[in-house]
């Protein structure tokens, strides 16, 4: 685990149903940020993980897209609070589970899929899932299939300008769960990753 910014934690953990060969995509971030006076853990595998001391205030887990619910309902049960993202999460939390779509976050839903980046005002930061991820010191659109002059053009007539909204976010840091965080100019480097070509990883 490290230490971000004021309030920003980062740790990765290995992911619990996908095994690839290489470490793009079998390890996955997670963060804890303090934010309105509240702890947020984003998308959390828990691990070895030792956030105790880094609880303070009520507790929300929140999840970008539903396969990602990971150690949400083990953080809930030992920290107390709720479950929030998309609302097909509910049906893959344990019976019992507080969940709330909403808990008062300022989330981004896309115009097409479950995925919903999340907005954290104070620290300047937006929190993407699997649709935006960090390669090379930037950012850059994740394909799940291997790149075609045909996916090329979808992604610049239609995908590029469904995500083009969250630009007018004011942030400058980019938390993403693949690859590495961007703490600075993350707005610009989203920007350059629309105006790019879709980028394909698929480890066997």
């Amino acid at each position: 685990m490290r230490q971000l910014a004021d309030g920003l934690w980062f740790w990765t953990a290995r992911h619990p149903e996908w095994h690839p060969r290489s470490e793009f995509g079998a390890q996955v971030g997670c963060y804890l940020a303090h934010e309105g006076g509240r702890t947020i853990l984003i998308d959390p595998l828990l691990g070895d993980a030792d956030l105790d001391p880094l609880i303070d205030g009520d507790v929300v887990v929140a999840i970008t897209l539903p396969y990602h619910v990971r150690d949400a309902a083990v953080a809930v049960e030992r920290w107390g609070g709720v479950v929030s993202g998309h609302p097909d999460i509910a049906g893959r939390l344990p019976d019992g589970t507080p969940f709330d779509p909403d808990a008062g976050l300022a989330w981004h839903p896309l115009k097409r899929g479950k995925e919903r980046p999340l907005e954290l005002p104070g620290l300047r930061a937006l929190a993407f899932g699997d649709r935006i991820v960090g390669v090379d010191g930037g950012l850059r659109y994740w394909s799940m299939n291997p790149i075609t002059p045909a996916r090329i053009d979808f992604f610049r007539r239609r995908t590029s300008k469904e995500l083009a909204h969250l630009l007018e976010i004011d942030f400058d840091r980019a938390l993403v769960t693949h690859g590495e965080p961007v703490m600075k100019d993350a707005r610009a480097a989203l920007e350059n990753a629309l105006a790019a070509d879709p980028w394909y990883h698929r480890p066997s």
